[in-house]
């Protein structure tokens, strides 16, 4: 523990002594003692389950998460459906995002904080959602350009 704080002690005495004023809204945001910087990132308390409804209560979390994370990898999967073009190599769009949708739920696979969870499911479905309103938002554009152009005619 002490070599930590030694540590962070001169890294700490280093950027503020080189770059105080670039990052002067940093030190703003941050913790105001090494202390506390070292209890938020380093020290880390246990997680105890004394009771049976602390178990039942993690349980409950990590089964709801974990339909989530199922309902948001069908929900890719149905909604890669609609990109069916080709990239530049000529492999489908869609495949190209079913793997990376794969590729990233099985990094984060046994994944156990909650709240990196929870996060990563939350971009999941922001993500799918942007993805999905750009793709209507070209589809009507594409509508219009269709239309002014029978239009002219």
């Amino acid at each position: 523990m002490e070599k930590w704080r030694n540590f962070a002690i001169s890294l700490n005495s280093n950027i503020f002594r080189s770059n105080t004023v670039i990052h002067g809204k940093l030190l703003h945001n941050g913790p105001d003692t090494v202390e506390e910087l070292l209890e938020r990132h380093v020290v880390k308390k246990e997680k105890s389950y004394n009771g049976d409804e602390d178990e039942i209560s993690a349980h409950q979390c990590l089964t709801s998460t974990r339909r989530e994370a199922l309902s948001l990898y069908r929900d890719i999967i149905r909604a890669t459906r609609f990109f069916s073009w080709p990239n530049d190599r000529g492999v489908l769009w869609r495949d190209i995002l079913r793997e990376n949708a794969r590729r990233e739920f099985e990094a984060a696979r046994f994944e156990k904080d909650y709240k990196i969870i929870t996060r990563l499911l939350i971009g999941g479905r922001d993500s799918v959602q942007t993805a999905l309103d750009k793709l209507v938002e070209k589809h009507k554009q594409q509508m219009a350009q269709g239309h002014a152009g029978v239009d002219r005619r």
